[in-house]
């Protein structure tokens, strides 16, 4: 339980997702958190507050990957609050960067945000605390001493989880993202709950996969071709055209593969078209992620797709028309009962034979039926 006594950490962050997720890790230890999106808010929070342990990020302005605000944060935490444990988090971390944070500013370690683990960060949340020695107690000039520790160990590139190969497996995933952090974070929770997880980078490449591959889950960003965070892109003025994330919810409709989309991409019009269109199962924003209704939304999607129907693929209009096909009409009787052209029939037909893999109007009828759609023909 926590309250005002307990120890405190302090995240350093402009990224709400990041926020969200280093904040859930450290309250699950028993941390109370204070959050800061700029130097200026870290500032405030030292001087208010001891902190046992502190996350910064190296940049501290989105629009500048030039930034390094957080080794400001970090000289600042050295001067105020020198017992503290300072981890530097980055997406731009570079060896010759990792020494600098740990010689000169006085870090513990430097964690790479696209090689994040969370069974690694929960291990160095619990060191910390156990430890809770004062920063002047390691080194009495207040200087990290290079010859205590290697600095090449202290850089964490992504450590495997020595306990993912016990755990059950449930089957493959698949992760479609283009950001390297949203890849690891994803990738990680779905490993913990015993998926075997395949991480793909781009449209081309996901695609690839859908088609050598049987998944029993996807998890698909919308946009894969920058920062989620920075553009929203579209094609003749329509919302949610172009991005490239719909290419490949048509393939996972297709293949009958529950999906799910985490994007940062989240206006009305691309979440009703992502439901109506592709018939995903859930819509997370990255936003406002939350780790715990990630799992169990996860569960939930795995769950609805061992009872789902081949006819899954068919768009409703397909479904109406297959359903009278089934009951023996004509195409000519199917257009009258639909108030559509014999053409439009025949679109529906060549749609419906191609997503089933079938040649025969018979064929159709059985599958019809199989599915549930029909009792069967009608006398």
């Amino acid at each position: 339980m926590i309250s005002k006594d307990s120890p405190r950490a302090l995240v350093v962050d402009d990224d709400l997702s990041w926020q969200q997720i280093l904040t859930e890790l450290l309250t699950d230890a028993g941390l109370m958190v204070d959050i800061a999106a700029s130097a200026d808010e870290a500032m405030i929070s030292l001087r208010a507050n001891a902190h046992r342990l502190a996350v910064i990020d190296l940049s501290l302005v989105s629009s500048d990957h030039h930034n390094q605000d957080g080794l400001q944060v970090l000289a600042a935490l050295r001067r105020h609050d020198p017992a503290c444990q300072a981890v530097l988090l980055t997406g731009f971390a570079t060896v010759e960067l990792a020494v600098t944070a740990l010689t000169e500013y006085g870090a513990t370690t430097c964690l790479r945000k696209e090689t994040f683990r969370r069974e690694q960060f929960r291990r160095l949340i619990d060191q910390t605390i156990a430890s809770a020695l004062p920063f002047s107690a390691a080194s009495p000039t207040g200087e990290h001493d290079p010859a205590e520790a290697d600095v090449g160990e202290k850089l964490v590139t992504g450590l495997t989880d020595p306990g993912a190969e016990q755990r059950a497996k449930k089957g493959p995933a698949l992760v479609v993202d283009d950001d390297a952090g949203w890849r690891s974070i994803l990738s990680e929770l779905l490993a913990e709950a015993g998926y075997e997880v395949q991480l793909c980078t781009s449209y081309g490449e996901g695609l690839g996969r859908l088609r050598r591959e049987k998944y029993h889950l996807a998890i698909i960003d919308l946009s894969l071709d920058g920062p989620y965070a920075t553009r929203a892109p579209t094609w003749e003025g329509k919302a949610g055209q172009g991005l490239e994330g719909y290419r490949l919810l048509a393939s996972t409709r297709a293949g009958r593969i529950p999906t799910i989309v985490v994007s940062g991409i989240g206006t009305p019009a691309n979440v009703e078209r992502a439901y109506a269109e592709y018939g995903i199962f859930a819509y997370l924003h990255k936003q406002s992620f939350n780790r715990q209704i990630f799992l169990q939304t996860v569960e939930e999607a795995v769950e609805a797709g061992h009872g789902s129907s081949e006819l899954d693929v068919l768009t409703e209009r397909e479904r109406e028309v297959l359903d009278l096909l089934a009951k023996g009409m004509t195409n000519k009787e199917i257009a009258e009962a639909l108030v559509i052209s014999a053409n439009t029939v025949k679109r529906h037909l060549k749609a419906i034979f191609e997503k089933l893999e079938i040649h025969t109007r018979s064929a159709a009828a059985a599958k019809a039926a199989g599915g549930g759609l029909v009792g069967g023909y009608e006398e």
